[in-house]
């Protein structure tokens, strides 16, 4: 079977090279083959502009959106800086659905606990935004836990979004809900909105944003910036030159970055003009993760 490159012409080469180096800083490592990648137009500037997206690292999935927004901006007439950087670019109109609640546009440091003990240890170090995140089989157990955690927050000013659970969390009266892609295939979001909750969605790229402000979340999460050894990742860590460009695009969402995040690199993520970040591994694991806080919140506020 033919690749994209053999469908290629010379020009449309050296039209690729072009965008390519002129887009290098966004370069990551390459998660897919160049066999995954399909030509839906005959345009040559979409063509182009696909090859360079592979070049560059970008999955089939964000190279095609990337690719069809592009050539919809050019209208025939090539301009190496007509990256589309607007939802406008990907013709996408939100106007029509509901928004969820509104999440507050900074919501600070934002950590993700692994068990109900550790939102209260959060909560009462003043971490403005908590994610649970439990992991179990044992369904009383998983009940259990959640109901903590909610009891536990609400003694202190803060937000807490639970993972995953979407009808625990409704019957529980939480104040959000987090969903991954995955649990977007499987939750009624229709019921989650109906009942009030915030919610806070993840993406790790063009496609998944897109798809994810359809449903006019609370918020959208971002990564996963930096290599994590958390969970195992689909796509390769996107860098801040591409976060810069995704929180560009969603400047009207709460955004929070997420993944492989700590205290030497905060500072650079929160000039990327996201509102919020998160972070699990340099406060749930840190020697001392009341310090871990303190320092992390003093940074962010610092920006």
């Amino acid at each position: 079977m033919a690749s994209i490159i053999d469908c290629l012409t010379l020009d449309e080469i050296k039209l690729s090279d072009l965008i390519a180096n002129h887009y290098q800083e966004l370069m990551i490592e390459q998660r897919d083959s160049i066999e995954q990648f399909k030509f839906t137009k005959k345009n040559p500037i979409y063509r182009s502009v696909k090859y360079a997206c592979y070049r560059l690292g970008f999955i089939d999935h964000d190279a095609e959106q990337i690719s069809l927004a592009w050539d919809n901006k050019s209208k025939g007439n090539f301009d190496i800086l007509h990256w589309p950087k607007t939802l406008e670019d990907f013709q996408i109109d939100i106007s029509h659905q509901n928004p969820f609640p509104s999440s507050p546009k900074s919501m600070g440091l934002y950590v993700v606990a692994p068990s109900a003990e550790w939102v209260g240890k959060l909560a009462s170090a003043g971490v403005p935004t908590i994610q649970l995140r439990f992991k179990s089989n044992d369904q009383d157990l998983i009940r259990k836990e959640i109901q903590e955690a909610i009891k536990l927050s609400k003694n202190h000013p803060c937000h807490l979004y639970i993972n995953d659970y979407w009808k625990l969390a409704i019957e529980m009266n939480a104040y959000g809900v987090h969903l991954g892609q995955d649990d977007l295939m499987t939750a009624n979001v229709e019921e989650i909105r109906n009942a009030n909750l915030r919610l806070g969605i993840s993406t790790h790229g063009y496609a998944e944003m897109l798809r994810a402000i359809e449903y006019r979340p609370s918020y959208v999460a971002l990564g996963a910036i930096f290599p994590t050894t958390l969970k195992s990742m689909e796509t390769a860590p996107q860098g801040i030159h591409r976060l810069k460009l995704y929180a560009d695009l969603l400047k009207d969402f709460p955004l929070v970055a997420i993944g492989g995040i700590n205290e030497d690199n905060i500072s650079e993520v929160i000039k990327s003009s996201v509102g919020s970040v998160a972070l699990v591994r340099a406060v749930i694991q840190a020697e001392n993760y009341l310090q871990a806080i303190e320092k992390l919140k003093n940074q962010i506020s610092s920006i």
